[in-house]
């Protein structure tokens, strides 16, 4: 691992090519990242809960959901982990495609700790990425997995 920190991140994204995006990012990174990804919110639910088929999974340091998804989507998703009492202390960053002030509003209602809109190109995208281990991985103290 050469050295590099190791974060546990749990992206919630539907899109395939944004996941392969945040995933070359953090590659790029200065921290290992173990990036764990679902494609919707019962998914995520499922693997925070340490439920089938997820029963061994990690607890996450850090949650990227993206909002627009099926069966479950952000919002819902964002609401069920801030209400847990065992799950809200997990930050959470919204990475959306959505510029709208009132996603952007209802997110941090709901606890969002930081609300990002995805940008169009490339290197934009990887740039955010990697800010946000900057950010998160660098200056913020997280609170420890338990």
């Amino acid at each position: 691992m050469n050295g590099k920190k190791v974060m546990d991140i749990l992206l919630v994204e539907d899109d395939a090519g944004d996941v392969e995006l945040t995933r070359e990012g953090f590659a790029a990174g200065k921290m290992f990242v173990n990036l764990h990804t679902v494609d919707d919110g019962i998914k995520a639910l499922r693997f925070l809960r340490h439920e089938e088929p997820y029963a061994n999974a990690v607890r996450p340091d850090i949650i990227l959901l993206d909002l627009n998804m099926p069966r479950m989507d952000g919002r819902e998703t964002l609401k069920e982990i801030k209400t847990d009492e065992c799950l809200r202390s997990i930050p959470i960053v919204v990475l959306t495609t959505s510029e709208s002030n009132a996603d952007i509003f209802k997110s941090y209602d709901l606890g969002a700790n930081c609300y990002i809109s995805k940008p169009v190109g490339f290197d934009e995208f990887l740039k955010v990425v990697q800010s946000l281990e900057d950010f998160w991985f660098s200056v913020v103290k997280l609170p420890p997995k338990d």
